[in-house]
């Protein structure tokens, strides 16, 4: 699903600014950071978001430059659970709900109509509004519950910290995000412009990262660090469970 894909590059993109680096070092806290140079800003942006243990996801953004724009909206943890959803516009959206081993997932009749054009309509009449209820570890929605986990983003930065090149670095003057100061550093590759901007103030978190080439463009803002994921799950005359959707039953679990 183009969705999933995007998701991905987004999380991709998100952790190749916040990480463009090597080991990092602890942010002191009589630092001007203005002061730092490029590659000690990112560092500590970096490790900022490592040492978190949930927050708010907010991205949007074009998969190749000529489709409509999409985004995802959630808040997630270290533990998994997550909440939130995946908008595709005219391709439709999903409401996104993972506690502990069960995920709850709530498609509109778009996406139904556009990615499972042979039967979809009839599962969105079975659902007829309320939430797909499975098991996390479904192989089917494996692509869905990984990207509901604060851990995939915590591998991409580590896992790409050692291949990318520092020297691209550079820093710009000191700027606004939301009305918070913020520090921008960049990364440019070719047509690619990376660029993460980290906050002036307090902890140097990357409050937003931008992605822009000949291709795609990209926004994804972090927020609500270390803020617990909402506990709250559907009801169970709210839900369909996954077997009894491909049974074609209407039995609520």
């Amino acid at each position: 699903m183009k969705a999933h894909r995007w998701a991905a590059r987004a999380a991709a993109g998100a952790a190749t600014v916040a990480l463009t680096l090597t080991s990092g070092v602890v942010a002191q806290a009589d630092d001007d950071i203005d002061s730092l140079p490029a590659e000690e800003i990112a560092d500590r942006s970096r490790d900022a978001l490592l040492d978190v243990d949930s927050l708010h996801l907010s991205a949007r953004g074009s998969l190749d430059g000529s489709g409509p724009d999409m985004s995802l909206d959630l808040t997630l943890d270290l533990e998994g659970n997550c909440t939130g959803g995946v908008d595709m516009g005219e391709d439709g959206s999903v409401e996104i709900v993972k506690r502990g081993d069960d995920v709850w997932l709530k498609p509109d009749a778009a996406f139904w109509n556009k990615h499972v054009p042979i039967g979809g309509s009839t599962f969105d009449a079975i659902l007829d509004g309320r939430y797909l209820k499975a098991e996390a570890d479904d192989p089917r929605l494996l692509s869905v519950t990984k990207v509901c986990d604060l851990d995939t983003f915590r591998e991409l930065i580590t896992d790409n910290a050692d291949t990318a090149d520092r020297s691209t670095l550079t820093k710009g003057g000191r700027t606004e995000v939301n009305g918070a100061p913020v520090v921008p550093v960049t990364r440019a590759e070719g047509n690619e412009r990376l660029t993460a901007y980290v906050s002036a103030e307090g902890t140097p978190y990357p409050v937003r990262l931008t992605v822009r080439d000949a291709d795609e463009t990209g926004t994804v803002d972090f927020s609500g660090f270390d803020r617990p994921v909402p506990t709250a799950t559907p009801s169970a005359d709210e839900t369909v469970d996954v077997t009894a959707l491909l049974g074609r039953s209407i039995k609520p679990v």
